[in-house]
């Protein structure tokens, strides 16, 4: 099937916004790398906020916890620390946002696959089935299939509308079901058939992961505290007292402990994420 391609019209350009992103590509250095991050953040949290507006809400956040913490202690340590969970805030705000729209669109998925094969069963082309099934799915799942039934209706093919799917939502399952309509579109085949089949089986990979989440539930929370605690306990004890965290930093020997503690926080939580978040993707 050939491709339509849609080309560039040097006099509309004025009309389009241009995309912000700091990610800049074919570069694998670290930097790059949490500069997509972040972009992939921002796109799949569904905020419709820029990168750069939540750097200036960190910034904001930055300002004002630190300076409640100064006029409540006087003192610049514990000023600096807090003006850092602040500037932390509004991205922690978006990692569960991110979070709680990608379980709503598993959740989608299935009850919308299976809507899909019932408009297939009528006759509809593919194209059409999904402009149909857009319009009926609701938020977030369905403003992403309207984002890509306004590529078709652009001109361009169901294989390279959905392309983005995956990266705009970060689920898995999206990626399954874009390599089988595109597979279906160059092969052929029983659309309806496979349509159902797709969606049973994401059905079941759901409820492994509910039954692997219950299983794990106290191990992930476990985890989680063993985090979240520490500097927890650090936060009690300078609120508690502001000089307390000055006095410690005064000594060799605390400034070795703590900044032996802080890296050594700092690699656990780095391990535990990227076990849990690897959990996920089972």
């Amino acid at each position: 099937m050939a491709t339509t391609t849609v080309l560039r019209q040097p006099e509309f350009a004025g009309i389009l916004r241009d995309e912000e992103v700091f990610a800049i590509e074919n570069d694998n250095s670290l930097g790059n790398r949490i500069n997509g991050w972040f972009d992939n953040l921002m796109l799949q949290s569904g905020l419709g906020i820029t990168p750069g507006m939540i750097l200036a809400l960190s910034l904001c956040s930055a300002f004002t916890v630190g300076g409640f913490i100064f006029v409540l202690q006087e003192n610049l340590l514990t000023t600096a620390f807090g003006a850092a969970f602040g500037s932390l805030l509004p991205i922690l705000i978006t990692i569960i946002t991110r979070s709680r729209r990608q379980s709503k669109i598993t959740s989608q998925l299935p009850p919308m696959i299976d809507e899909l094969a019932r408009a297939a069963k009528t006759g509809r082309s593919l194209e059409k089935s999904l402009a149909l099934v857009a319009h009926d799915t609701p938020s977030p799942l369905g403003d992403e299939l309207l984002y890509c039934t306004r590529k078709l209706e652009m001109g361009l093919s169901v294989e390279n509308s959905l392309k983005e799917l995956p990266q705009r939502t970060g689920v898995v399952a999206t990626s399954v079901l874009v390599t089988a309509l595109s597979v279906h579109m160059q092969t052929g085949g029983d659309l309806v058939k496979v349509l159902e089949r797709l969606s049973q089986t994401l059905r079941d990979r759901i409820q492994f992961l509910g039954r692997l989440k219950a299983a794990t539930a106290a191990s992930r929370a476990t985890a989680v505290l063993m985090i979240v605690l520490p500097p927890a306990i650090v936060g009690f004890f300078v609120l508690r007292d502001g000089e307390y965290l000055t006095t410690l930093l005064e000594s060799t020997w605390g400034m070795r402990i703590t900044v032996t503690a802080v890296v050594l926080e700092l690699i656990g939580a780095m391990w535990v994420l990227r076990i849990l978040k690897t959990s996920e993707k089972v």
